[in-house]
């Protein structure tokens, strides 16, 4: 193989190539996917090796790898080993709650752990569960789908229900983490924007000894009632200089769903950004003009 341009363009390709080799080597398929995200990091400020990104296993499970796929989920499951209080922050698709849900895993099966808890406030209902039809189960179910969508995605199946019925693993709202010491477990709090700061403290002062937790959410999506402000943002400004908690922020350019996510979730960030509503009605007032 020859390159030729210009001597930096040059010098980037050629470690491109060298990175793409090593993530081959490494075990990892050289998808499209993988492609744009070794090239993204490799054009970034970082010096960081995508190989070494995308080739660090977190969970393995009938031939199937979890591993990161952007220098910031890296950074963020790093982030998890170092700390025993982790916020995950970043829009939809960034792998925030899988890829924690990967490390708590993953600590029970190395016996870092001897319990897995998953918890969410169920905000849709307004945690006023007694409202709903159905049993109690059938009324959380919803709200707990996505966190159990995840655990039969990582563990056994027929395993799941065996540890949960032993205590092992507990999927419940987060009202139910009240008056509780959680030792030896690792807790993931998943869509903690929708949590009051009344809540975020109860859940944040329930940590035991032997415990690790990752706290997870979007602070764009907040659908807390009557503009209450979010527990995350406010423990987010509250604890930030605390040692052994870590504040870890993915992006748009995080997002490993289909390509049109990041798109989507980088042009509702533009609309929202101060004038860009008349911005779009001046564009449109153009056009229409030019169409007559």
């Amino acid at each position: 193989m020859t390159l030729s341009g210009e001597p930096a363009d040059v010098a980037l390709a050629e470690r491109a190539i060298s990175e793409l080799v090593a993530i081959v080597a490494g075990g990892q398929s050289l998808t499209p996917e993988v492609v744009r995200h070794s090239v993204a990091m490799l054009l970034g400020a970082g010096n960081e090796s995508p190989a070494e990104v995308l080739t660090l296993d977190i969970l393995s499970r009938r031939g199937k790898t979890i591993r990161p796929k952007t220098l910031n989920q890296k950074r963020y499951v790093d982030a998890i080993d170092a700390n025993t209080i982790v916020f995950g922050i970043g829009p939809a698709g960034t792998g925030k709650t899988y890829l924690a849900m990967a490390k708590a895993v993953h600590a029970l099966q190395t016996k870092q752990v001897t319990r897995i808890i998953l918890t969410r406030p169920a905000v849709e209902a307004g945690e006023r569960l007694g409202f709903l039809p159905g049993t109690l189960s059938e009324k959380i179910d919803p709200y707990l789908r996505p966190l159990y969508d995840a655990l039969y995605d990582m563990m056994d199946p027929e395993l799941i229900p065996k540890l949960m019925t032993a205590g092992v693993i507990e999927v419940a709202p987060l009202a139910y983490m009240r008056g509780r010491t959680l030792n030896d477990a690792f807790i993931v709090l998943d869509e903690a924007q929708n949590t009051t700061a009344e809540q975020m403290k109860m859940f944040l002062t329930r940590l035991g000894f032997g415990s690790k937790v990752v706290v997870t959410g979007d602070v764009t999506q907040i659908d807390l009632p009557g503009g209450a402000k979010s527990g995350l943002r406010a423990a987010v400004d509250i604890l930030e200089d605390i040692d052994d908690i870590h504040i870890a922020e993915l992006t748009s350019v995080d997002v490993v769903r289909h390509r049109l996510v990041s798109e989507i979730v980088e042009a509702y960030a533009r609309s929202e950004e101060p004038g860009s509503g008349m911005n779009r009605a001046a564009r449109r007032a153009s056009g229409a003009r030019g169409r007559r």
